[in-house]
């Protein structure tokens, strides 16, 4: 048997493990900087592995780093992701369902970064497998890679030095907008990436009109004084005037986006006091560093003006500043070509049978080949490449945002996708609501193939990096070419630390029960 054929026969051999796997992170489904579960799970499992695994890597207690040698050779590092996303809730049935007793506003893998995860643990096993059985030597490395949806650990990592020693960097993820369907990127990189969260005080309210002070009052603030307008003001202040110069931001064109986020902690009743602390998040996604910076200029002026007209002071918190990513053709070229010999995904019967399920309960039009034509097709990264570019104008150079990006800072990247279910939409009835996709993305049936798919085409890459110095030898020359005619220096101190104090989203366990509620 071949070194591939081994890597990929235990793929094959594991497949009901992996599933397994796979459902108990969809099932966790817990949001960013709030992944203890699913974390602890992949820390556990990679040291029965026989991997070396820091719990916690780069001070974020969701993050891990993990490497295991088989001695002196190259260093090859893929990664898990495994946060899901509030308010998307949605039990592995094909109707719309909260998962078990929870709101429907709890989170959901919508992704699904559960099979992003297991799909890359599943590439990694097999090829550790392969190594042993056929004596190759080397060494892999695996970063457990937390709140992804909002770029956050990977600066991190990539600032502490977790990235430096790797050969090559495979970064894989589910599809989710063609032309990148079963293929790898080619030239046009995910662009920059900025979120930053305002947090406004109201610490001195009593300073706000002394005049107005009842000196036969215990309280500084009496219910019968004017008071001070408070922190929820400056929020509503900084939320309406940002959105409001969104013309003035950005260009008409160009292909970016600008999202907030409210953050809850401190409000909790109404009262006739003042505010005192409310907080929002903005993030926003541009083709370049210049254009970010724009944008960046404009909120902080706001978040100034705001705080001043509400009586507040501001403090200002990164999350998250990502360049744009360096491409790699060699190793772009590698990955395809082992993408090509696995073959697109390919959904069975009982596949198409829980899909048209789902149609049925819909109400459209029950189809005898549900699924979107391309989820089964390979497209090459020159053509993929091409397509892309015809929706794009001619000076952008980079297009939507993940943070992969930083990663392809530190060492030789390839980004690839492997097709996850989704449905073809039928003739005049418009796109499937959000639900249908996340349902598809738990159902083991449904996402077995892009596991199978994605895990074979990543030990097929790594066992061709590990046998062939002259192609890795390429790679890096190429890399170092391409950091030499523009260097890009990180936009972050290198003593940034995550912000996991935030009150960012989380479930409540019940003490008695173990009940997990949002």
């Amino acid at each position: 048997m071949s070194i591939k054929d081994t890597a990929q026969a235990w793929i094959d051999e594991h497949i009901g493990e992996l599933l397994d796997w796979h459902t108990h992170i969809w099932e966790l489904a817990e949001p960013a900087w709030r992944e203890f579960d699913s974390q602890a799970w992949y820390v556990r499992r990679l040291r029965e592995e026989g991997f070396e695994v820091e719990d916690g890597s780069g001070g974020m207690p969701t993050a891990f780093s993990a490497r295991w040698s088989n001695g002196p050779g190259p260093r090859l590092l893929t990664y898990a992701e495994y946060d899901a996303v509030p308010g998307n809730s949605q039990a592995a049935t094909t109707h719309e369902e909260p998962r078990g007793e929870l709101s429907r506003f709890a989170p959901g893998h919508t992704d699904p970064h559960s099979a992003l995860g297991i799909s890359t643990l599943a590439g990694l096993l097999a090829t550790k497998h392969a190594m042993t059985t056929h004596g190759i030597t080397g060494t892999l490395l695996y970063t457990g890679e937390p709140a992804e949806k909002m770029h956050g650990s990977k600066v991190v990592h990539g600032l502490r030095g977790y990235y430096d020693e790797a050969d090559a960097i495979v970064s894989f993820h589910p599809f989710y907008m063609l032309p990148l369907c079963n293929t790898a990127r080619w030239d046009t990189q995910c662009g920059a990436y900025y979120s930053k969260v305002y947090s406004f005080l109201c610490d001195e309210p009593e300073t706000w009109q002394l005049s107005s002070a009842d000196p036969h009052s215990p309280i500084p603030a009496s219910h019968s004084a004017a008071r001070a307008p408070g922190a929820n003001l400056a929020l509503t202040q900084m939320l309406t005037s940002s959105r409001s110069m969104l013309d003035s931001m950005l260009p008409a064109t160009g292909g970016w986006s600008f999202t907030d986020a409210i953050l809850t902690d401190g409000q909790a009743t109404a009262d006739n006091l003042p505010q005192r602390v409310a907080r929002v998040q903005f993030s926003w996604r541009t083709p370049d560093i210049e254009m970010a910076e724009h944008v960046l200029a404009v909120l902080d002026r706001n978040a100034t003006a705001a705080a001043m007209m509400a009586h507040c002071s501001v403090e200002e918190r990164w999350v998250a500043r990502s360049r744009p990513g360096r491409t790699n053709h060699v190793l772009a070229q590698a990955l395809y070509d082992n993408l090509a010999e696995v073959g697109p995904p390919v959904y069975g019967f009982e596949a198409v049978a829980l899909a048209q399920e789902v149609q049925r309960n819909l109400g459209v039009e029950v189809s005898e080949k549900p699924f979107l034509p391309e989820t089964e097709r390979l497209i090459e990264p020159q053509e993929a490449e091409r397509q892309l570019r015809e929706q794009m104008p001619a000076w952008q150079r980079n297009w939507t945002s993940d943070d992969y990006v930083e990663m392809s800072h530190y060492a030789p990247l390839v980004r690839f996708y492997v097709s996850r279910p989704a449905l073809a939409s039928a003739p005049g009835a418009g796109p499937y609501p959000g639900w249908v996709m996340n349902a598809l993305g738990g159902m083991p049936e449904l996402i077995a193939p892009t596991i199978l798919t994605a895990g074979k085409t990543i030990s097929g890459t790594f066992l061709d990096l590990f046998t062939s110095p002259d192609v890795l030898a390429q790679v890096k020359e190429e890399y170092e070419s391409r950091i030499a005619e523009e260097p890009m220096p990180a936009l972050l101190p290198a003593d940034f630390a995550a912000p996991i104090d935030l009150p960012w989203p989380d479930y409540r366990v019940d003490r008695g029960s173990g009940r997990r509620c949002w």
